[in-house]
C-alpha cells in the first residue's frame, strides 16, 4: 500500500551531483534552457555556502526556491552520535534513511582527525564490510550495502556543518581545529567498506567534492585505500586520479591470507604489479603502503627487511600503524622499541616510514576501530578499550 503524499518524505538534494540536480530541475518543470544557470545557483548555495534552506538562497528568484521547498530538503543525513577523543579527533554515527518503508534504517561513521598543519576526514564508502581482515574490527560487521555517491558527499558536508566551517562561521567553541582557513582539507577513503567495491559511487562523489566552485578539496589531497581489488586500481588511476594506499600488511602471501582474505583472490605478486603500473604514480605522488603492527606476528626485522626488498621500484611511502585495540582480538599492538628498529629499517633503505600516532583510540576511531553502532559495546567494553588507550 503506497503511503498518502502527504507523509512521504520530501528527497534531500544535498550530496547530487551536477546531472542529478539537472534532473531535479525538469522534474519542476525548469525549462532545458535554463538549467546549467540554475544548476550553477544551486551548487554555489549547497556546496560553498553550504544552506539548509532554500530561503537563504538570495540569487535565486523567490518562485523556484517556493517550488523547490515544495518538492525538496536540503537535510543531511541524522547524526545520532557525535563523540570527541581527548586529543581532539571527532566521531560521528550518521543514520541513513531505510532503504524501504518499515526496514531499520543504516549508520555508518566518519572521523575528523585534526592536526597543526591539516584536517583529515575519514569517510565510509560501504555500510559494514565485505573483506573479514581479521585485525579490523569494522571487518567484523557484514556488509549491508554500497553508500550512494551522495551519502559520501554528506559525510563531508555534516564535518563541514560540525566544524561551522563555511563561509562566515566559527568553530565552536573548545573544538580543536588546524591553523589555517580549512578545517577540512584532506579526506582518506578509510572508513567502513572497501571502496573499490563502490568504484563508481566513490567516482561520483569525488567529482562533487572536487569540484573548484563548491567544496573544492584537491584530488592530491584524496586518498583512496584498497585492500587489494586489483583489477579496479588501474582504473582508479585513469578515471578519478586521487592518491592511492594500499591496504598491505604482510609480506608473504600465508600470512596475507589470514591478514587480508582477499589476497587469496589477488595476491601480493598481482598486487604490486599493479602498483608499479599506476598511473600517475611518482616521486611526488607516491603510494602509500600500509603496515599494521602485530606483536610477533608481522613486525621482525626480517619483515621489515622483506617489505623493503617487495617495493623495490615503487615510488612508496610507508605508513607503519600501531595496532589499535579493540574487545575480543586476538592481536596486540608490537612494542614501541620493535616499532621504532623497524621503522629504523626502512628509512635506512631510502622509504619514508611515518609511525602514524594513534588518534581517537577511546571513542574507537582510530585505524581499524570502525564499526557502526548498532552493534553496541558493553559498559567493560569501552572501560577496556579506554585503559588500554591511557597506557599508550
Amino acid at each position: 500500500m503506497t503511503a498518502p503524499a502527504s507523509i512521504v518524505a520530501k528527497r534531500s538534494l544535498a550530496g547530487l551531483g551536477r546531472t542529478e540536480l539537472a534532473l531535479v530541475l525538469a522534474e519542476i518543470g525548469v525549462p532545458e534552457r535554463e538549467h546549467k544557470m540554475r544548476v550553477a545557483q544551486l551548487w554555489h548555495w549547497i556546496y560553498f555556502r553550504g544552506v539548509r534552506d532554500f530561503a537563504e538562497m538570495s540569487s535565486v528568484s523567490k518562485l523556484l526556491r517556493a517550488r523547490l521547498a515544495e518538492h525538496f530538503t536540503l537535510e543531511r543525513p541524522e547524526v545520532v552520535v557525535e563523540q570527541v577523543s581527548a586529543d581532539g579527533t571527532r566521531k560521528w554515527l550518521i543514520r541513513l534513511p531505510a532503504d524501504n518503508p518499515g526496514e531499520r534504517p543504516h549508520e555508518v561513521e566518519c572521523v575528523y582527525i585534526p592536526e597543526s598543519d591539516r584536517g583529515t576526514l575519514c569517510v565510509s564508502s560501504q555500510v559494514g564490510c565485505t573483506l573479514n581482515c581479521s585485525f579490523c574490527h569494522t571487518g567484523t560487521q557484514r556488509l549491508v550495502r554500497n553508500l550512494t555517491a551522495a551519502e559520501i558527499v554528506t559525510q563531508v558536508m555534516i564535518a563541514r556543518d560540525k566544524l561551522h566551517e563555511w563561509p562566515g562561521m566559527t568553530p565552536p567553541e573548545g573544538s580543536i581545529v588546524p591553523s589555517g582557513d580549512r578545517y577540512v582539507s584532506n579526506i582518506v577513503f578509510m572508513g567502513m567498506g572497501e571502496p573499490l567495491y563502490n568504484f563508481d559511487g566513490v567516482k561520483n562523489a569525488i567529482e562533487t567534492i572536487v569540484d573548484g566552485e563548491g567544496l573544492s578539496i584537491g584530488k592530491r589531497r584524496i586518498t583512496v585505500s584498497t585492500s587489494g581489488i586489483v583489477p579496479e586500481i588501474a582504473r582508479l588511476g585513469d578515471e578519478v586520479g586521487t592518491l592511492l594506499a594500499i591496504s598491505l600488511h604482510a609480506t608473504r602471501d600465508d600470512l596475507r591470507d589470514e591478514l587480508v582474505p582477499i589476497n587469496k583472490k589477488y595476491p601480493i605478486r598481482e598486487l604490486l604489479d599493479a602498483c608499479r603500473t599506476f598511473p600517475g604514480a611518482s616521486n611526488a605522488r607516491r603510494i602509500t603502503f600500509e603496515y599494521v603492527m602485530l606483536k610477533g606476528v608481522n613486525d621482525t626485522p626480517a619483515d621489515a627487511r622483506a617489505l623493503v626488498k617487495l617495493l623495490k621500484g615503487i615510488p612508496a611511502k610507508i605508513n607503519l600503524i600501531p595496532f589499535n585495540p579493540w574487545p575480543g582480538t586476538k592481536y596486540e599492538c608490537s612494542d614501541w622499541e620493535t616499532i621504532e628498529k623497524f621503522s629504523e629499517i626502512v628509512f635506512k633503505a631510502g622509504y619514508a616510514s611515518p609511525v602514524r600516532k594513534p588518534r581517537g583510540r577511546d571513542i574507537l576511531a582510530a585505524c581499524g576501530q570502525l564499526k557502526s553502532e548498532t552493534q553496541k559495546l558493553s559498559a567493560r567494553e569501552r572501560m577496556a578499550l579506554r585503559a588500554m588507550a591511557m597506557t599508550d
